[in-house]
């Protein structure tokens, strides 16, 4: 980071509602802001949050385009940007509009003469000229009938003539036969009769309120409002016939853009297992390459799930559907039955790997590591803490004030993840929390008098527990980061992943320093990530990765030239290739002719592996290819979000064209919502969501507590959480600090007890 800028807090207050606040991280020099992008780090010192709107959306003129933003988000700039657009003309229409009342009013004479009335034209009371600007915040409907009104309802023209009144219709007594206020608590009246509706409707159908995060429900709504009064719903047919059939030509429309390239990057298959409710077991495959990820199908697998010889004939079958010369592995869950399954199906197919899923092993690696009792114990102590304020909104308001609105839970993607992320929220927000319990308002809080009040003054004020909080993040920290990298849709994992768990380890020995105290932890990640290190992928990954291979210390380990040859060997069944393979490695190497280019170094650091090779490596057209098509995959098999469509109901369906339906229904579910994966943050993510709540449950429920003792709480006296899902202080990319040397020997060969004699010979000769 560059020296003097002090990253900010971005407190989503009414000033930092627009959306690219998400997607920047504020800092200060001096009495200067500075903003910079997520994804590509460049720093704007000037020009504001629209600037950053600009370069994200990839407007080329004021801002620099940024190569790394997800499509979606590029996507939603844009949309942003043209609201923008669209809200400057309809300020200008209220203008006009209101220049016409009479040309000789100024806007201060207007503000300060709004009045507001009742539909009588009876005065009640002065109107602040902050409702005037409510108008310009609604939509273009409502200022077309603000101009209707004016003109239509014994308003004046363009010369300042005023118009005749419609026959029969009565205007309000206003200044020059307008009343604006009148408009404005009419829009409000008419926002909130809408909003009262679609309430009705989706609490009527038991939909989640996190329905309105939706991607997909403003372009709805603007849908619905561009159509006028004369526009009808939908009916039931409408939506299981021509709607429904509209709508999956459009996703296989789309789909089709990424199978296109299946066959330049290579895809990766990814099986997610799936238990119902009803007990039964249903395998769900999607297929990831870059460009996004596709659902394919879902298979009831309830009577064969334990069957490896069945399972591989399913797996050969979804291998053939996608093309056997696209996949080049197989991702599924690392149970004994799915590996037997993979090897079999490494043997029918030479030309593709099988591998465990990464994220679901880091996650059990987390799981082991929250059982220790010493960290079990600190959780527990963490978790006193939140359930006293999430459980009393007086409380959970005034931490929210002192936080600036962040939540002092984190949602990660398990409940393990959370834990912990969770215990390094609580790191991060110390000094705030610590404001709090020694401020007036916390002393005058009736709360604060309660047990688990004087409790949290206790923790809050217990250096003891810091410590041990701080410990356990700085343990974990590494693991976190690899898990956030893995299961992220932004980026593909495979250039990172052997790299992401070389740095775990090696946090934890740097942290601890004691063989027998790190030796402990690595025994826990060895024990899961036993497959993992021997996995011929991963070791290419990091050595075609450019901002890895070039920082290495000495000679490359030969476990990881071992995997790079076998990948060559496997994956490319011409030997002539092969061959020209080899030689261009030298070419690799020595960073001859286009990779050793100043721009080329200085791109390792700044741009994706499989970019950097499709910019650089056209001096080696053979080990580009495969580079390419290695560094473009994932390592995950979790491919979905929730399902809000039950299996058990689609394939219980016996009649074929109602089954079919219902298919098509689950294709365009999951490749709707596949759209939006990579949207960073997902929409507001309230700890109190009951949707949330499989993950943070331990954390807003106590094991004995009962409803009765928070009788007395008010929901309706909470504040909402901040909308940013930002944490304090994250001014760093996830893979920006993986780049130093790799040369502890001991991380290389995973030496075990006892072996550290051999290691030390090992080493001098």
């Amino acid at each position: 980071m560059a020296s003097g800028l002090d990253p900010v807090p971005l407190a989503l207050t009414r000033q930092k509602t627009d959306p690219a606040w998400k997607h920047c991280q504020m800092y200060k020099s001096g009495d200067k802001v500075q903003l910079k992008c997520l994804y590509c780090s460049k720093l704007f010192k000037g020009g504001g949050i629209h600037r950053i709107k600009e370069h994200l959306a990839g407007h080329k003129g004021n801002a620099s385009t940024c190569l790394r933003t997800p499509p979606d988000v590029r996507q939603q700039m844009q949309q942003s940007l043209d609201g923008v657009v669209a809200k400057r003309r309809r300020k200008q229409k209220i203008d006009e509009v209101i220049s016409t009342i009479n040309p000789q009013t100024s806007n201060e004479e207007i503000d300060a003469f709004a009045i507001q009335s009742d539909a009588n034209g009876k005065a009640l009371s002065p109107t602040p000229a902050a409702e005037l600007d409510f108008v310009e915040s609604h939509n273009e409907s409502a200022d077309l009938n603000l101009t209707s009104y004016i003109n239509q309802e014994g308003g004046v023209n363009k010369s300042g003539v005023r118009r005749k009144r419609a026959k029969g219709k009565s205007v309000p007594a206003t200044h020059e036969g307008v009343n604006l206020s009148a408009m404005v608590l009419s829009t409000k009246r008419v926002n909130s009769q809408i909003h009262a509706a679609i309430g009705r409707f989706l609490y009527d159908i038991g939909a989640s309120s996190d329905a309105v995060n939706s991607v997909y429900f403003q372009p709805m709504f603007d849908a619905i409002a561009s159509g006028g009064p004369d526009v009808l719903p939908p009916t039931y047919n409408d939506l299981r016939g021509p709607v429904l059939k509209s709508v999956l030509d459009e996703v296989k429309n789309d789909t089709a853009k990424h199978t296109a390239a299946w066959g330049k990057t290579g895809c990766s298959l990814m099986v997610e297992q799936s238990n119902t409710e009803m007990g039964r077991t249903f395998l769900k495959f999607f297929v990831y390459a870059p460009e996004g990820t596709v659902f394919l199908k879902s298979v009831d697998a309830t009577d064969f799930v334990h069957s490896s010889d069945i399972l591989v004939e399913v797996l050969k079958q979804v291998v053939e559907e996608v093309g056997v010369k696209n996949v080049l592995q197989v991702i599924t869950k690392g149970e004994e039955q799915y590996v037997v399954a993979g090897k079999k199906l490494m043997d029918i197919f030479p030309t593709l790997y099988w591998s465990p899923c990464a994220a679901e092993c880091i996650d059990l690696i987390l799981k082991d590591f929250e059982n220790l009792e010493w960290i079990s114990g600190v959780i527990e102590q963490a978790r006193s803490i939140t359930r006293f304020i999430y459980n009393h909104a007086v409380v959970l308001n005034l931490l929210r004030r002192y936080t600036y609105g962040y939540d002092i839970i984190e949602i990660a993607g398990s409940r393990s993840a959370t834990n912990f992320a969770t215990l390094k929220r609580m790191v991060d927000l110390k000094s705030n929390l610590l404001a709090m319990v020694t401020s007036q308002e916390w002393v005058d809080c009736p709360y604060a008098k309660k047990q688990e009040g004087l409790e949290l003054l206790d923790y809050a004020n217990n250096e003891s527990f810091w410590s041990s909080c701080i410990l356990i993040t700085r343990l974990t920290s590494s693991l976190m980061r690899l898990f956030k990298i893995v299961s992220s849709g932004k980026r593909p994992a495979m250039g990172y992943v052997y790299a992401g768990m070389y740095k775990a380890k090696e946090a934890i020995k740097k942290e601890l320093l004691k063989r027998e105290d790190y030796v402990a932890y690595w025994d826990i990640i060895d024990h899961r990530w036993e497959r993992h290190w021997s996995l011929p992928l991963h070791a290419a990954g990091f050595y075609l990765n450019p901002k890895f291979f070039y920082s290495i210390e000495g000679d490359i380990p030969s476990e990881i030239i071992s995997g790079m040859f076998d990948c060559i060997e496997r994956l490319v069944t011409d030997t002539k290739v092969q061959d020209k393979i080899i030689k261009e490695i030298n070419s690799y190497k020595s960073a001859a002719g286009d990779l050793g280019r100043k721009v080329a170094i200085r791109a390792r650091e700044s741009i994706l592996p499989a970019e950097w090779w499709l910019t650089y490596g056209g001096g080696c057209p053979n080990l580009m290819r495969l580079a390419i098509r290695i560094l473009s995959q994932t390592c995950r098999a979790i491919g979905s979000q929730r399902n809000l469509f039950s299996l058990d109901q689609i394939h219980e369906s016996r009649n074929c064209l109602e089954h079919q339906r219902l298919s098509d229904l689950l294709y365009v579910h999951y490749n709707l919502q596949l759209r939006k994966a990579g949207n960073v943050g997902g929409g507001l993510r309230d700890p109190l969501f009951f949707e949330s709540q499989n993950l943070v449950e331990d954390w807003i429920v106590g094991k004995d507590s009962s409803l009765e003792e928070y009788s007395s709480s008010d929901w309706m006296a909470l504040d909402p959480p901040s909308a940013s899902s930002l944490l304090l202080g994250a001014a760093t990319g996830e893979t920006e600090d993986l780049d130093t040397g790799f040369n502890d020997y001991e991380i290389l060969n995973r030496l075990k007890d006892g072996e550290d004699d051999n290691a030390e010979d090992n080493a001098a000769n």
